[in-house]
């Protein structure tokens, strides 16, 4: 049992990756903008930050656009980590917008999404208190979620944002059942991929923020292709429209964007069987 990036992890693609990244068109961003070159916490904390910052500033209640960290956090005092939850709580009040403030206590709170996707790893890495962005970082992470401002301004609205890939109506017992079986499926997840959370839908597209600084591979791309398959396998109404999917990184401020008409069926029906692995 594996999350959809998990299990990427364990695939041996053909060559290119089932869906080439190059096959996506390309649509890029010009700001003015020349972000500083170094940042003083990790990468994949200002990915978090970018993503739950825009969720809230576009809409998104706080609580919502957090509630991974939230949850992370009511984990990790369970695990053993005095005060977890509250001292979460008392990060998510400090969270007002992007003015400095904001961001060093966003960067501090997601620290606690660790502890929900990874609780070994989580006890192993820096503490809430270890990460203090500076001036350059605090800076840098503010361009990121302008830009994806713009972005929806363009792409948008949001239809949907922080979803999974469960049925219509979830159902903790039939869950538990197909993962003491390893049998069957629960809406698009199965035994073998049995979790995974998507980034945004817009009206057609469904949209994976990528806050790195390079172009997108085919494990990025086989993600995609996997959160629309199991998406359509979850009979929710949200993914009916989707024909699209794509990725914006606000860091390159680049759009990559594929119409899933353009992929095979045969494509489509080898990820189903021999990736995800519906009976």
């Amino acid at each position: 049992m594996a999350s959809v990036t998990g299990r990427i992890k364990d695939i041996k693609q053909p060559k290119g990756g089932y869906i080439k990244p190059s096959e996506f068109e390309t649509i890029a961003f010009k700001d003015g903008t020349i972000m500083n070159p170094v940042e003083n916490i990790h990468g994949a904390l200002i990915g978090m930050v970018t993503d739950y910052l825009t969720r809230f500033i576009t809409g998104t209640e706080l609580n919502d656009a957090f509630h991974i960290s939230l949850m992370g956090a009511i984990l990790a005092e369970r695990l053993g980590k005095k005060d977890a939850s509250s001292i979460s709580i008392n990060l998510l009040k400090n969270i007002k917008g992007l003015d400095s403030n904001s961001i060093i206590n966003a960067c501090k709170l997601v620290t606690f999404d660790a502890w929900l996707r990874n609780p070994l790893g989580a006890a192993l890495a820096k503490d809430y208190n270890d990460i203090n962005p500076d001036q350059a970082t605090i800076e840098n992470i503010q361009t990121l979620v302008k830009r994806s401002i713009t972005f929806f301004e363009k792409y948008g609205p949001i239809t949907k944002d922080g979803f999974d890939f469960g049925p219509e109506k979830p159902d903790k017992e039939l869950f538990s059942k197909m993962k003491m079986t390893k049998k069957g499926s629960y809406g698009g997840y199965t035994a073998i991929v049995d979790s995974g959370d998507g980034d945004f839908l817009t009206n057609d597209t469904l949209w994976d923020f990528k806050v790195i600084k390079s172009k997108p591979t085919s494990k990025h791309t086989l993600q995609l292709l996997m959160y629309w398959i199991v998406g359509k396998h979850s009979g929710q109404n949200i993914f009916k429209g989707i024909t699209k999917i794509g990725i914006f990184n606000p860091r390159l401020n680049i759009v990559y964007l594929l119409d899933m008409s353009t992929v095979s069926e045969d494509i489509i029906k080898t990820v189903e069987q021999d990736v995800i692995c519906y009976e």
